[in-house]
């Protein structure tokens, strides 16, 4: 999920699907960049920032990667966070939300960034300060933002909002903007994830019949 929101906003084909249903087939607007040759920074590599740098050596990019707990036998090449965030050309986060992560993506943070990166968290929505995110956006310092989690989505996301005035103001200026992509949450939803969770959830309470660990 996290690589269709990259192809997404860099390819712009959110925008030509709109424009081609209404038979525009202008290409004005719709120039992306190679992603071959780019450098990529992933911020978390556990399992699921380990696949995601397997996908992206996949497009010939370069992987930079940063972790409070690096595995030096992974193959990845670990930075400093501050080198990392100065290099990539795209960032991407994938660790869980604690309190040294929080807001770990602040303006102090994106004031160190190459300009015109690329954000894209997957995680948690509180790793990015938004209302900083939303100052990098309009500074251009931030090309573009792919977001799978908002720090304020529990009264929001899984739910049809169609027919309401969203009050928060601070997710529809990120909405409404042409390089923000916004997905709700649905990172996980797939038909495999959904029947692993529910086999490993049955599993777990077996196990707590009996008096067993459970499984993660």
């Amino acid at each position: 999920h996290a690589m269709a929101l990259l192809l997404t906003v860099n390819r712009h084909t959110n925008k030509a699907y709109i424009r081609t249903r209404d038979f525009n087939f202008s290409l004005s607007g719709l120039t992306g960049f190679d992603l071959h040759g780019k450098t990529v920074g992933i911020v978390g590599t556990g399992k699921i920032g380990r696949t995601f740098s397997e996908i992206c050596k996949g497009f010939g990019m370069r992987i930079l990667a940063y972790d409070k707990f690096p595995s030096p036998d992974n193959g990845l090449s670990y930075v400093p966070l501050l080198e990392l965030l100065a290099q990539a050309d795209v960032v991407s986060l994938h660790c869980p939300l604690t309190s040294e992560t929080q807001h770990m993506i602040d303006a102090a943070a994106i004031a160190g960034m190459k300009p015109g990166v690329v954000i894209v968290n997957t995680s948690r929505g509180a790793l990015i300060d938004t209302e900083a995110l939303i100052d990098g956006l309009k500074s251009r310092r931030i090309g573009a933002a792919c977001l799978d989690v908002y720090e304020e989505e529990s009264d929001l996301f899984y739910e049809d909002r169609s027919d309401s005035i969203i009050e928060d103001d601070v997710l529809v200026r990120l909405i409404s903007m042409p390089n923000v992509i916004v997905t709700s949450h649905q990172a996980f939803l797939t038909r495999e994830a959904l029947n692993n969770i529910a086999a490993t959830t049955v599993d777990n309470l077996l196990k707590f019949k009996r008096g067993e660990a459970a499984s993660d």
